[in-house]
């Protein structure tokens, strides 16, 4: 049942973006009554959270799909940098930053959401990886781990006030180098 009305949340917020969604549309698109969300979420606010959770979780789990050999930094960068490409291309994504940007604000400057925390996870474990085999340098596998990721944000929300008519593929090899230089062993 949450996916039938997550994704019609996200129908929802496509086609009319955050603020104009109501859970009301959000029942009525996926065919359940509006007790049926409301018991779930108390109002708007709490299912799109809810919703950007699960689609920034599809593209960490789509950026392993091309799981390659090799050491973990290398493996690491490439997911970094495929998740950068997705999360800025992604419609959703795209939809919220253009139409209602302040949704974004209280997780740029606030408080972090699910989403993000298992971002967070993920990268810190990938980093204890790569420090294990060697391909990361010793330090502090969460602290690198939020490092990695305020860098990838930037170059996710970011990256076209500055991009200059430079295309974005272009960004994501410097964001690329950038990772793998700043993970590199001494």
């Amino acid at each position: 049942m949450d996916d039938l009305v997550l994704d019609a949340a996200r129908d929802c917020v496509l086609a009319y973006g955050v603020r104009r969604t109501t859970l009301t549309d959000v029942a009525r698109r996926a065919g359940v009554s509006r007790m049926t969300v409301y018991r779930r979420w108390p109002d708007v606010q709490s299912l799109i959270g809810d919703l950007m959770s699960r689609e920034w979780h599809q593209v960490l789990v789509a950026t392993g799909e091309d799981e390659r050999d090799g050491p973990a930094r290398s493996r690491l960068v490439g997911r970094v940098t495929a998740g950068a490409r997705l999360l800025r291309e992604h419609p959703l994504l795209c939809k919220i930053r253009d139409v209602d940007p302040e949704v974004l604000l209280p997780y740029l400057l606030d408080r972090r959401g699910g989403g993000q925390d298992e971002m967070l996870r993920f990268l810190a474990t990938a980093v204890a990886g790569g420090q294990a085999d060697g391909s990361v340098r010793p330090g502090d596998a969460g602290l690198m781990a939020r490092a990695v990721y305020l860098t990838a944000q930037s170059f996710v929300l970011s990256v076209r006030t500055v991009a200059d008519g430079t295309p974005l593929a272009e960004f994501d090899r410097e964001l690329a180098r950038l990772v793998d230089g700043y993970l590199r062993p001494d």
